[in-house]
């Protein structure tokens, strides 16, 4: 396999932003926070994360958009689809790229590994899963 074929790609919903990775990181996770619910219009958001050098926008970069929610937190997405991209805690991400795992055209092995945020859960969904649950983030309390 060379390395070409080892890399990760994925895009936005109309194909305008294009970007790849090298290497996805182990931790994944389901974030069940009120505002990724709402950025995301669904029950959950599903992140990955990469080394920052790992991770390049191919094209479309200059489209993107960025939206900086009252806690700080940044979320990065398509200007012409609305497509989330990526998120940045507000006291950054040491290094890394989180990005939403939904935007990848690669199939990948990995599989996302606890749900966060489930404090702020929506009431109308069901966790059917043995994954690790935590109130907030991975730091905080497990619930399960």
């Amino acid at each position: 396999m060379n390395i070409a074929d080892s890399k990760f790609h994925g895009s936005c919903l109309c194909g305008a932003i294009h970007y790849e990775v090298d290497e996805i990181q182990h931790e994944m996770s389901h974030c069940h926070c009120s505002m990724c619910r709402k950025f995301h219009g669904a029950a959950y958001a599903t992140f990955g994360e990469a080394r920052a050098e790992q991770f390049r926008w191919l094209s479309g970069e200059e489209l993107l958009k960025s939206y900086i929610a009252k806690n700080g937190t940044v979320r990065q997405f398509c200007s012409q689809c609305g497509s989330s991209l990526t998120f940045h805690a507000p006291g950054g991400t040491d290094g890394f790229v989180v990005f939403t795992l939904g935007t990848l055209d690669s199939e990948i092995d990995q599989r996302p590994d606890a749900h966060i945020y489930i404090g702020s859960k929506a009431g109308w969904s069901d966790i059917h899963d043995d994954l690790p649950q935590f109130w907030e983030s991975r730091d905080s309390q497990r619930v399960k």
